[in-house]
């Protein structure tokens, strides 16, 4: 089991706004800030990092605030949906924080799973979803947010394509999953080496556009494995597919490679070590602005330009 993909790591959207993001992902969802930090490419930006206590992989769902970047639009070749799981009976809970909230949102059910979809401020898609199994990890509880109604990680993402195959091939052969489902153009796919943030979703659309990445949009998704002696297992796998895959990239909590399926989308392999108590304890996460080493020097000059929360 250690020597393979296990199933989601975390997923990076797009925001518009810092604290309208931070504001809306810790108060009104619930979620802990487990991570301030800078983009690496461009340090005037943050990078908000939002989860359970301790910022389990499958729980993290991390994003670059570009101020004034405006909305994106969602489509083809793109991540378009997150879905977190909830308990059973907790859903009367969240329709009555979302009515307080003004957050619309409908209610449905997919491969008969019960679940409520809404957009967060920017547009982006997200869902909570019961799941036909319960999902039993521990959540951050908030004095708004109590344990049996909160999330709790990632239940599922979903890819928009023009065509199903020839990403539903990189999913099985190389990322260990297995088609599982499907209704109509929707296609789910499960990796059964993990119990939970286990699902990939495609709905295959061959007259859907393709999206424009700015606010309210997914900028990629990343898998999990154990350590990067897995990844680099991985990578020499996925690179004589003949995709071109990124070499590994230190991004202070854990390792990434990246590589764009044949969809467009573009995903990351991303490890468990080191995790986010390498430089904070367990019980300030996300308390404190932390730089990549690189940038510390800039310390001053870097937080002079970023928005206030």
């Amino acid at each position: 089991m250690e020597n393979k993909v296990l199933g989601l790591h975390h997923i990076t959207a797009i925001a518009d706004n810092a604290k309208r993001n931070h504001s809306f992902y810790t108060k009104v969802l619930g979620l802990r800030l487990v991570k301030k930090t800078v983009n690496f490419d461009d340090p005037g930006t943050y990078h908000f990092y939002y989860g359970n206590e301790n910022g389990a992989p499958g729980t993290i769902l991390t994003f670059f605030p570009w101020e004034g970047i405006g909305r994106g639009t969602a489509g083809a070749g793109m991540a378009t949906h997150i879905g977190y799981t909830v308990p059973e009976g907790s859903f009367d809970f969240w329709k009555k924080r979302f009515d307080e909230n003004k957050i619309a949102y409908t209610e449905s059910e997919i491969f008969g799973e019960p679940q409520l979809a809404f957009s967060d401020p920017d547009g982006l898609n997200l869902s909570l979803i019961v799941p036909a199994s319960a999902d039993n990890r521990a959540p951050w509880v908030t004095e708004a947010v109590a344990a049996d109604v909160a999330t709790r990680g990632f239940h599922s993402a979903t890819l928009t394509l023009n065509q199903a195959d020839p990403t539903a091939r990189v999913l099985t052969d190389l990322l260990g999953y297995r088609q599982t489902l499907q209704e109509g153009n929707r296609y789910r796919f499960i990796n059964e080496n993990i119990d939970t943030a286990n699902y990939i979703d495609i709905i295959e659309d061959a007259k859907a556009g393709y999206g424009r990445n700015a606010a309210g949009t997914n900028h990629h998704i990343a898998f999990r494995v154990k350590d990067d002696t897995v990844q680099m297992e991985l990578r020499e796998k996925i690179a004589a597919a003949g995709l071109n895959i990124t070499q590994k990239i230190d991004r202070d909590y854990f390792y990434s490679l990246y590589f764009r399926e044949p969809g467009g989308v573009l995903f990351e392999i991303a490890t468990d070590n080191p995790g986010f108590t390498r430089d904070e304890p367990l019980e300030q996460l996300g308390t404190a602005l932390k730089l990549p080493k690189q940038y510390e020097p800039a310390r001053t000059k870097i937080e002079a330009v970023l928005p206030g929360l």
